[in-house]
């Protein structure tokens, strides 16, 4: 029964629902009316649905109706399927309005744990029956066939038809530890770096360095510089930066809070750039509670969050060095 189920058009299955609806009330009318729709239309379903059987399922008059032979046949033989899938639609009813089931997230693999971690613990305490899926890569997914309910991204997003939400601008801050300042003293210039240890990021996609995004005048520069340490990894290249080893040039979500502790020190802050943000995408269809839920939070928690949002004040507190 399910096989032919599989393959029946949408059509034939409301005939049939139409059909043991009438029989359970006894009236093509009232089943009609439970349906929402038509008593000609439900009349029309039924003659269809004997037409395409080849056989009469029910006797009908003006104000009666009674099951044939192969009609009570019929009728045994779909009703255990037809409860199967009233209870699945009824499952798959409770669940858009209950927070519980998988969650499947996915985001970039570069630093992004420390902003994710604090946002999850905080939902699956008010949710404990979700049971958070958690894919951090800094590939550009395929939304559809990996399944994701909400993605977070550096930049554009990642396919068409996907809705995208600003969280907070990704600010660029060069930064040092204060044992290296004291070492090799202060680039106080864009052109002083060419003296200094530089670190550099290697995009992990494909392999690439990539230059430090500067504002020189308003304008958006990609710098490049002399690299005396390259990692595709951002949180080997924050420890290399506190190491007191390098100069470089970290993202705001990474760096504030070891700027705000006095363990690193902004320099050029004139050069800070804001070339892309954080942005959350999310499917464009219906989307369950438990999606629902943890989008509201993330907006709440994470929209220009002064957590990972430096401002001018702060940068110019941030640059002040020795303190």
């Amino acid at each position: 029964m399910f096989a032919s189920l599989r393959h029946m058009p949408i059509n034939e299955l409301r005939a049939i629902a139409t059909f043991a609806k009438a029989v359970e009330l006894g009236s093509l009318r009232r089943a009609a009316q439970a349906q929402g729709i038509s008593p000609q239309a439900a009349s029309q379903a039924v003659a269809q649905l004997e037409q395409h059987l080849g056989v009469r399922l029910l006797h009908r008059t003006t104000r009666s109706l009674a099951l044939t032979d192969e009609g009570q046949r019929f009728l045994d033989a779909t009703q255990p399927a037809l409860a199967t899938l009233d209870r699945a639609l009824m499952h798959a009813r409770s669940a858009q309005e209950e927070v519980v089931g998988p969650l499947r997230i996915v985001g970039p693999r570069s630093c992004f744990a420390p902003i994710l971690m604090p946002l999850l613990d905080e939902f699956c305490r008010q949710h404990p029956d979700v049971q958070p899926d958690v894919r951090l890569d800094d590939r550009i997914v395929n939304w559809v066939a990996d399944r994701v309910d909400v993605g977070f991204r550096i930049g554009a997003s990642p396919e068409p038809g996907v809705i995208g939400r600003r969280l907070f601008p990704m600010q660029l801050i060069v930064c040092a530890a204060p044992a290296y300042l004291e070492r090799h003293g202060v680039p106080t210039s864009v052109e002083a770096l060419a003296g200094h240890r530089c670190s550099v990021f290697c995009n992990p996609r494909n392999g690439q360095p990539v230059p430090w995004f500067l504002n020189c005048d308003g304008e958006l520069v990609h710098h490049p510089v002399p690299p005396s340490f390259v990692t595709n990894d951002a949180d080997l290249e924050l420890r290399a930066v506190l190491a007191g080893q390098v100069v470089g040039q970290l993202a705001n979500f990474t760096a504030a809070p070891y700027l705000r502790s006095g363990q690193l020190v902004a320099l050029l802050r004139p050069q800070v750039s804001e070339p892309m943000g954080l942005h959350l995408y999310y499917g464009n269809r219906t989307l369950p509670r438990r999606v629902r839920a943890f989008i509201e939070l993330a907006v709440a928690r994470l929209q220009d969050s002064p957590a990972y949002v430096v401002s001018a004040a702060e940068l110019q507190q941030m640059a002040q060095w020795p303190r």
